[in-house]
């Protein structure tokens, strides 16, 4: 039987703590203030997908995105299908964040003028603070791309490594040696370049590396020889057109993953990879298992592996993993508005399984800061809900699932990024 008093507790604790978001990819303010911002900003991202998969043609899509439509004739194109979304996580998301920082009690023809309006004037300095840390009670986000402006009191950069493993033409050599300006002509320069450029962003302050190529190829990336890349390699800065074919550039790029690693181990930085689910719509989640990634976590122990969402929809595989391997974190980041109920269910067999300094309960995963506060309320009922059913079947006291909580939702990805909270 649920026990109001304990649950309330339990949530008081968890509302009352600063959190560690362990992923974000959310535009930056000095650039959001370039932008005319409304309504239509908030379907750029996850709900849009929604849309799609529910029929809503792409064309009304980028006409509901469009500040310059006026909002009623946007919101008929949106309303049949929002009938359809609002139910999904994404949705309740959005209605979230409508409900608490708007005060727009639903999402609907009554509401969405003023709605649209009170986020249009939300777009003024001081904004993401009030949002993030006052609001949401974030301590520090990790931040994926659009790090341009970046407010280092909010957020800590990661290393996107992708364009370096997927480069595959003589265009991509020559733009990344541009960058570094580390002349690439042979594989050797291109692993010199790609050191080079760690140095620049390490010395800036990155507090890991991170990879996305879950959506683009197969996780599994074998062992290589240098000869096997330096012939893909040869290919590739000897045309003069599209490159080496899509489909013979894994030796390349499976050789350069594990180059990736390496510099990661060396420079001590934590290696997020994205698995599971797959922003967007159509795409081979097999491509995403974490089972893909076994050879990794054997062939470099000393390695720390952060693998993203849970591995949605395999929270079984991804317990597995971080059972059998010290090097296997699992995070959390996205999961919550994925599916609710997958993440408290997972979440507490995680807890059952795994030691509970290798879980991170809550990255936003956002582009646009409305939606990463939605998600951090949620997260938190979230792990409240979880830990409270623990405490009330007896599998740990009161003091532990705070205590638990405090690891899951702070103290532990704060201590993988080397983050000072």
């Amino acid at each position: 039987m649920p026990d109001a008093a304990i649950r309330q507790r339990i949530t008081d604790a968890v509302d009352a703590l600063r959190v560690v978001d362990t992923h974000e990819h959310l535009e930056q303010e000095a650039t959001r203030l370039k932008r005319t911002i409304d309504f239509g900003n908030w379907w750029s991202h996850y709900a849009s997908s929604d849309l799609i998969s529910a029929g809503m043609p792409p064309a009304d899509l980028e006409f509901l995105r469009d500040a310059g439509q006026p909002i009623m004739d946007r919101w008929a194109k949106l309303e049949p299908h929002w009938a359809h979304v609002r139910t999904t996580a994404y949705g309740r998301a959005l209605l979230l964040a409508a409900r608490e920082l708007y005060d727009a009690p639903d999402i609907n023809r009554d509401t969405v003028e003023g709605l649209s309006a009170r986020i249009a004037a939300s777009n003024r300095p001081g904004w993401y603070r009030e949002v993030l840390s006052e609001r949401a009670g974030i301590a520090v986000s990790v931040q994926c791309g659009n790090t341009e402006g970046l407010d280092r009191e909010l957020f800590n950069p990661v290393f996107h490594s992708d364009e370096w493993v997927m480069a595959r033409t003589r265009f991509d050599f020559e733009r990344l040696g541009q960058r570094t300006g580390v002349p690439i002509h042979t594989l050797d320069d291109l692993c010199a370049a790609l050191s080079s450029a760690l140095d620049a962003e390490q010395k800036a302050g990155i507090c890991g590396m991170k990879s996305a190529l879950a959506y683009v190829r197969i996780l599994r990336y074998d062992k290589r020889t240098r000869e096997e890349a330096e012939r893909v390699f040869v290919r590739g800065f000897e045309s003069h057109g599209g490159g080496v074919d899509w489909s013979e550039a894994r030796p390349l790029q499976d050789f350069l993953f594990h180059q990736v690693i390496r510099e990661g181990i060396r420079r001590n930085l934590t290696i997020q990879i994205h698995t599971g689910l797959q922003e967007g719509n159509g795409n081979f989640i097999t491509n995403a298992n974490p089972t893909h990634l076994t050879g990794l976590f054997m062939e470099y122990p000393e390695a720390r592996f952060d693998l993203f969402h849970g591995g949605y929809p395999y929270g079984g595989e991804l317990a597995t993993l971080a059972k059998n391997f010290a090097n296997v974190y699992i995070d959390m980041c996205w999961l919550h508005v994925i599916s609710p109920t997958f993440a408290q269910r997972w979440l507490r067999e995680w807890i059952e399984t795994v030691p509970s300094n290798k879980i991170s309960a809550f990255g936003g995963d956002y582009i646009f800061v409305e939606g990463a506060y939605a998600h951090s309320r949620m997260a938190r009922q979230g792990v409240a809900a979880t830990l409270a059913g623990l405490v009330e079947d007896g599998y740990f006291g009161e003091d532990e699932g705070i205590a638990v909580a405090r690891k899951i939702l702070r103290d532990n990805p704060a201590s993988l990024f080397g983050l000072k909270v």
